[in-house]
């Protein structure tokens, strides 16, 4: 989800309600008010109340907004959305206007940024009004597209520029680093494209983008007709052409690797700030010549020209209602519909501001939002079970309380875990391991499905040192291995892990705690029909000190004392002894 910040009073005095109405009517509406704050509130209670002092006493609204409904990111496009829902105001008609031949605006795309960002859209905001407040907005908007649909603008960047001082076409190119140079946003001189990297290599905003393109041959930029640059997509504006209160005509070109992300921020861009026209819901159209000489005119979206009409039978959701009120319920989540044929049928108009309607199911679910899933009245399906609880995880939870009542203390470690925790650090190889392999980790924390549950609990100690010993520590999930029988190539086993560290290894004291599990399970201790201990060997385990665990002659684990090697590369300093078996066999 997204945490959308919203001026509180501006919220609520747009749609006249009390905190309380508030807080109701966004539930109605799919949404979560997640907290009533200030900025002041907030630095004080991250900060403390000293650095708290001189900041805003403006009442702010907090809202999750669901991540696919980017037209509720900003200020206008909740009220509008909030509004249109309790009837207050009639929903927008968008419309898309093309100038005549020769008098709109071009966007020339040159082959050059094939390999770095091939795709551009563009559209123009003809005599728009800007207020602080509005213009605050604007920005903001943009910055929550960048973190969402956009992923940190590694898809799509948004430039927004100030049209009067221009002049079209456009081209949108990409050339060496040292045959770029412009005064970037805000700055007061020219740099080259190497420059500005390592400008904004310590900036705390713009450094995160840098990496996107700082190890490619060429750096894509867009210029006028008098070569003036109007931005270097994902990281710069230029200055020349800084949009302001004063600013009348916004063009704004989006360019990116995903030409279908790139419509749809187009599309709500336009779409949120084109009320402020003094044409209100216009659009003036870009056309946008590509390297093949094939043209399109952006935004292309159908909904501000030719509508786009979705058919659906009304029989889908008679639980809900009749399709006449049907056709009402979805005009209040912005999807205008009327009846047609024989009435079994919905026409819906979806506008461009709904880029999340992309199946029947998507409708089906605004119309019981409408409707309120509190009013949806309870029947029993006509095919029913009744539920219950996995046994696997029913004889979890019973070891679980054994365990606990043994003297031992329960741990949840990650299921993901380095290389070197099951490998390295175990004294075996990682291609012994069967383990699966994270293909783009994050962290080197997190580089593969664990195999076994001793390094968390290793880890969980070491993390620990200071508790008084002894540390008894036991732990019941799922460890993952590969299978190439299985579906989807992996599998995973239950196992229980528990492990004694103290002063001396305490071996008796695991060997008894499995003799205590058996006697739970109801296995008795002999070899044909229960469990025995084998005299085995373990790269984990110090030589001679380890043990396998059979039940009716398979083997489930091991035991034993953990390698002083081991010990000392998970930072420890004192012995320990471990038990490790799967439980999935005494289901």
């Amino acid at each position: 989800c997204n945490l959308c910040r919203t001026p509180g009073l501006i919220t609520v005095g747009a749609l006249g309600r009390t905190d309380e109405e508030f807080d109701e009517l966004c539930f109605e509406f799919g949404l979560e008010l997640d907290e009533i704050t200030s900025e002041k509130d907030i630095i004080s209670k991250e900060k403390g109340e000293e650095k708290a002092k001189g900041a805003s006493d403006v009442v702010l609204y907090k809202i999750d907004v669901p991540a696919n409904r980017y037209d509720l990111l900003c200020l206008e496009g909740l009220v509008r959305g909030l509004q249109v829902f309790k009837e207050r105001i009639n929903l927008p008609r968008f419309e898309k206007i093309i100038p005549a031949e020769g008098e709109g605006q071009r966007l020339i795309v040159t082959e050059q940024t094939a390999q770095i960002r091939p795709h551009a859209v563009a559209a123009v905001l003809r005599n728009i009004t800007f207020t602080k407040d509005r213009y605050d907005s604007f920005i903001d908007l943009q910055e929550k597209l960048h973190q969402n649909i956009c992923r940190k603008r590694a898809l799509v960047a948004i430039g927004t520029h100030d049209l009067d001082t221009i002049t079209g076409p456009f081209t949108f190119t990409a050339k060496a680093p040292s045959e770029i140079k412009f005064k970037p946003l805000n700055q007061s001189k020219e740099y080259t494209a190497s420059q500005i990297m390592d400008l904004y290599r310590t900036d705390s905003h713009l450094r995160h983008y840098l990496h996107l393109i700082e190890n490619k041959p060429r750096y894509p930029v867009i210029y006028d007709s008098n070569g003036v640059v109007l931005s270097m997509p994902p990281i710069i504006n230029g200055d020349h052409t800084k949009i302001s209160l004063k600013t009348r005509n916004v063009f704004i070109e989006c360019t990116g690797t995903d030409i279908t992300k790139a419509k749809i921020v187009l599309d709500i861009m336009v779409t949120m700030f084109s009320e402020y026209c003094e044409k209100p819901f216009t659009v003036e159209a870009v056309e946008v010549v590509h390297p093949n000489g094939k043209t399109h005119i952006y935004p292309v979206s159908t909904a501000l020209g030719d509508l786009c009409v979705l058919r659906e039978r009304a029989s889908l959701t008679q639980t809900l209602e009749t399709p006449s009120s049907l056709a009402k319920l979805l005009t209040r989540m912005c999807l205008k519909s009327h009846v047609t044929g024989n009435g079994n049928h919905l026409e819906i108009e979806i506008p461009p501001t709904r880029a999340d309607i992309i199946h029947a199911c998507d409708i089906v679910e605004d119309a019981a939002i409408a409707y309120g899933y509190n009013n949806i009245q309870m029947v029993i399906p006509k095919t029913y079970t009744i539920a219950n609880q996995l046994p696997l995880n029913k004889l979890t939870e019973l070891l679980r309380l054994d365990l606990a009542a043994a003297g031992f203390t329960e741990a949840l470690t990650f299921a993901l875990c380095s290389q070197e925790d099951i490998a390295d650090k175990l004294g075996t190889d990682i291609s012994a391991t069967n383990a699966v392999i994270i293909a783009n980790p994050k962290t080197a924390e997190f580089q593969v499905a664990r195999t076994t549950l001793l390094p968390g609990l290793l880890k969980t100690i070491a993390a620990n040192r200071k508790m008084p010993l002894p540390l008894k520590l036991f732990e019941i999930s799922d460890i993952v291995v590969k299978d190439p029988n299985a579906d989807v190539g992996a599998k995973n086993y239950r196992h229980l892990c528990a492990i004694y560290y103290n002063k001396s290894p305490g071996f008796e004291i695991i060997h008894g705690l499995l003799d205590r599990v058996m006697q739970v399970l109801d296995v008795p201790p002999n070899e044909e029909n229960g469990y025995t201990i084998k005299a085995a060997e373990g790269t984990a385990f110090f030589p001679g000190r380890c043990a396998e665990v059979f039940v009716k002659g398979q083997s489930i684990g091991k035991l034993g004392v953990v390698h002083p090697d081991v010990i000392t590369k998970f930072e420890l300093t004192m012995p320990c002894s471990v038990l490790e078996i799967n439980i999935e066999p005494f289901v």
